[in-house]
């Protein structure tokens, strides 16, 4: 079955290069994203209340995205990016999150997921 995949855009109020900081690293990952986050090269290790999900790094391009691959998904082309947008205007920065659900049952509570995971962002750099 082919996942769906869904964007959601959230602005931010922190600067790029420090939200790179904060979507790259795995000590900085771990404040908000998982309970735990290890890396060995391009492999990531996210756990969650005991639950352990491994990803390739597929893709980081400083102060822009950081793209992985789940590792059960090898599969399939579904991924999950983070990427910093700065309008050219107003400077207003925004998280666009790629990602992909099971199925469109499945896009409001995975949007809901990764908003509450944002929000969590939010509340560690005090944006």
């Amino acid at each position: 079955m082919d996942k769906v995949k869904y964007e959601l855009e959230i602005p931010i109020h922190a600067s790029p290069s420090m939200l790179y900081q904060y979507i790259s690293s795995p000590s900085n990952l771990q404040e908000w994203f998982a309970d735990k986050v290890n890396s060995r090269g391009k492999m990531f290790t996210f756990e969650w209340d005991g639950t352990i999900e491994k990803a390739e790094l597929i893709t980081k391009k400083t102060e822009d995205r950081v793209r992985w691959k789940w590792l059960e998904s090898e599969d399939d082309e579904s991924f999950f990016e983070i990427k910093i947008q700065v309008d050219a205007l107003t400077k207003d920065v925004s998280l666009i999150i790629t990602d992909f659900a099971d199925d469109e049952d499945e896009v409001e509570e995975s949007k809901q997921l990764w908003e509450n995971q944002i929000d969590e962002l939010k509340q560690t750099i005090g944006a």
